[in-house]
């Protein structure tokens, strides 16, 4: 089993930064694919970042350029980097990980507000 918690969201005015955070732990050598995801209000949930255990990343359209997945192995962590933010950027953030023969894990969510 495999188990996420985010952190480190917040309120932050467009053009701001922000860091995310998740933490990873259980059997963690079962990983193979995590990923930060989020949610507005009255819309679906949608994949922002993704980075596989080789390193290979993915990002959405709506974020390239501004926002960068990353992981550390030593700290079992997943971040993602967000900069140039947007309002339209504002959503609970959520970190998931899927793990070889478990079903896969999702975090609680990070708000975060973009917002003057």
């Amino acid at each position: 089993q495999v188990r996420v918690v985010e952190s480190g969201g917040g309120l932050v005015q467009p053009g701001g930064s922000l860091r995310l955070s998740c933490a990873v732990s259980g059997f963690i050598s079962k990983i193979y694919y995590e990923a930060w995801y989020r949610q507005a209000p009255g819309k679906q949930r949608e994949l922002v970042a993704a980075i596989t255990s080789e390193g290979t990343t993915a990002h959405a359209d709506s974020v390239k350029g501004r926002f960068t997945i990353s992981k550390d192995n030593a700290k079992n962590t997943v971040d993602l980097q967000m900069n140039s933010l947007k309002p339209e950027d504002t959503a609970v953030y959520y970190c998931n990980a899927r793990i070889t023969g478990w079903p896969e894990a999702w975090g609680q969510g990070t708000q975060v507000t973009v917002s003057s």
